[in-house]
C-alpha cells in the first residue's frame, strides 16, 4: 500500500499573546493564528533558567495541543537569570524597579526556550539558546520614566532590548531575538528538520540576525 504524504500546513498557532513574538514570526512569512494558554509560569523550586524555560514553554504547547488536535504549534519562554537569581515579569512597580536597579552596568543571561510541536503530535522539539546581556549605567529617571510608560509590566526583567525609549543594553553576546522573545534561526532549524521548509530571504529577518551565532553561512 502506497504511504500516503502528510497533509499540507496552512496555519500555525502561536502559544503566546507577547507582541514581540507576533512581529518576530510574521517576519518567516508563517499563516498562523495567535491562542495564549492560561498556565502556572512560576519558576518552582528550579533554579536552572534553561530547565525553567523548557518546561513552561513545553507546558505552552501541550496546553495549546488540547483545544487543537492538529495544528503545528510554536510555544516560548523567557527566563531572565542574574547571579542565579530568576527574574520574571514584575509583579508591580517596586518589583520593575527593584529588578532594574539590580541590573544596571551588570551582565546577566537570558534564555528563550522554543518548542515546536509538529502537525498532530504530542512531542516537541525544542532549542533554548542562552545570551549574554551587559546592561547601561542609565540614570533613576530613566527607570522611573520606563515604569511611567508601562514598558516593564509584560517582560521578563522588565526591560525591552528593542525598546528605542529605554536603551538599557550596552552590549550582547549570542542571539539578539533570543532576548527579544523568540529566537528564529533555531525555530527555522526546527521547521525544516520536521519537513516544514520556510522560502525566507534574510532581508526579511532583523539586521542583528545576520551576525547571529545561529545564522547559517551565507550562500
Amino acid at each position: 500500500m502506497r504511504r500516503q504524504p502528510p497533509p499540507l500546513v496552512t496555519r500555525f498557532v502561536l502559544a503566546s499573546a507577547s507582541p514581540r513574538r507576533f512581529e518576530l514570526l510574521t517576519r518567516l512569512g508563517l499563516d498562523f493564528d495567535v491562542r495564549p494558554t492560561h498556565i502556572d509560569e512560576s519558576a518552582g523550586k528550579a533554579k536552572d533558567l534553561r530547565i525553567v524555560a523548557h518546561r513552561i514553554a513545553r507546558a505552552k504547547a501541550e496546553a495549546a495541543r488540547l483545544v487543537d488536535e492538529k495544528s503545528p504549534i510554536i510555544a516560548a519562554d523567557t527566563v531572565v537569570s542574574l547571579d542565579g537569581e530568576l527574574l520574571g515579569k514584575p509583579e508591580d512597580s517596586d518589583d520593575a524597579r527593584r529588578m532594574l536597579r539590580a541590573l544596571r552596568n551588570r551582565t546577566h543571561e537570558v534564555v528563550t526556550a522554543v518548542t515546536l510541536m509538529p502537525t498532530g503530535k504530542r512531542s516537541v522539539l525544542a532549542r533554548n539558546p542562552l545570551t549574554r546581556v551587559r546592561m547601561r549605567d542609565y540614570a533613576d529617571a530613566e527607570i522611573e520614566a520606563s515604569i511611567s510608560r508601562g514598558v516593564p509590566f509584560d517582560k521578563a526583567g522588565a526591560y525591552g532590548m528593542q525598546d528605542p525609549d529605554f536603551v538599557s543594553v550596552a552590549s550582547y553576546d549570542g542571539c539578539y531575538c533570543n532576548v527579544v522573545g523568540l529566537p528564529l534561526w533555531p525555530l527555522l532549524e526546527m521547521l525544516r528538520k520536521v519537513g516544514m521548509p520556510v522560502d525566507l530571504t534574510r532581508d526579511r529577518l532583523l539586521p542583528q540576525c545576520a551576525n547571529c551565532p545561529f545564522a547559517p553561512p551565507a550562500t
